[in-house]
């Protein structure tokens, strides 16, 4: 796959491996990290992510100056911008249609939804978690608190308010720190904080209300999902440079516990598909949980053909 890739220019391609890392970060249970890492690239983002420093930042902001000039193309080179640019135009595309396509399946066929979506975060726990030593205390006690964790907020104990311009940046910052990390998926999160059906609505909301704009639409339909979009990227952005290179500093000082941790906090979110699948219908009938059970195992058998082509993954 490596091999013809290099066939097609290098922006078309970043643009294609953003089309898929995106469509991955946006399914509950599937990482981007894990496509890096399938793909090839896995090295070269989490290195370009590292690169982007405030000091490389402020470089490029200087470079209207001639004598800067050289100075800002030497930080654009080390931030890899030609790589980075149509890899994020890639990933946002991918993000947008999944979006739509959640926005509307959660309204028309939300068992089937959220039954693929189960599947996906129980296999992706059983394929991580597969290499761990579980039965030593550490890790054992890391696993079950990551569990623990992530059931209670499945279960809405702390659902966050999806108004609120201090949450929508908290959980962007959460969520798209888990963008590097095989295994972990950033919508996994969101589907935690009881946010993933909001902001794919409000995501979808406002990429209506700008095409309606461009059609000689009002401004005003831009402004409140817009305000979400925005602040939403903002907070992934810092989540991106700050809580990733926590999460990098903690699995390389303690890896083998992060990542019990990590693998416990997946395992702990199947709750999280069940729950948002039953506030969209009206009651568990046979057929209901009959038809999840369907779509759990669709999804599941995804994960099973996505870990058998990179050869096994896990976040690291």
């Amino acid at each position: 796959m490596s091999r013809r890739s290099r066939r097609i220019p290098a922006v078309v391609r970043s643009y294609c491996m953003g089309l898929c890392m995106g469509t991955a970060d946006a399914v509950p249970g599937v990482s981007g990290g894990t496509v890096a890492l399938l793909l090839g690239f896995y090295e070269r983002l989490v290195t370009g992510i590292s690169a982007i420093t405030p000091a490389r930042i402020g470089a490029v902001c200087r470079g209207y100056e001639p004598g800067n000039r050289a100075d800002a193309r030497a930080a654009l080179d080390e931030m890899e911008l030609a790589f980075f640019v149509p890899l994020g135009l890639g990933m946002v595309s991918a993000v947008v249609l999944v979006a739509g396509a959640v926005t509307a399946l959660s309204e028309s066929h939300p068992v089937a939804l959220f039954g693929f979506f189960m599947g996906l975060i129980a296999v992706s726990a059983v394929v991580l978690g597969r290499d761990l030593e579980f039965s030593r205390p550490r890790p054992l006690a890391a696993g079950a608190s990551g569990a623990l964790l992530a059931f209670g907020l499945a279960g809405g104990f702390t659902a966050l308010d999806g108004t609120g311009v201090a949450i929508i940046a908290f959980v962007g910052a959460v969520s798209m720190s888990a963008m590097i990390l095989p295994g972990l998926s950033g919508s996994l999160l969101l589907l935690l904080f009881g946010q993933y059906v909001y902001l794919s609505g409000q995501l979808t909301a406002f990429v209506s209300a700008v095409v309606d704009v461009l059609r000689g639409g009002s401004l005003e339909a831009v402004v409140d999902p817009g305000t979400t979009v925005v602040v939403f990227a903002l907070g992934g952005f810092v989540g991106v440079l700050t809580i990733s290179r926590v999460v990098r500093l903690a699995l390389d000082r303690a890896r083998e516990v992060t990542l019990a941790f990590l693998v416990g906090l997946i395992a702990g979110s199947v709750r999280a598909p069940v729950v948002e699948a039953g506030v969209h219908i009206d009651g568990w009938t046979q057929e209901a949980v009959g038809l999840l059970l369907v779509w759990a195992v669709v999804g599941g058998a995804l994960v099973f053909v996505l870990d058998r082509l990179v050869g096994g993954f896990s976040p690291e």
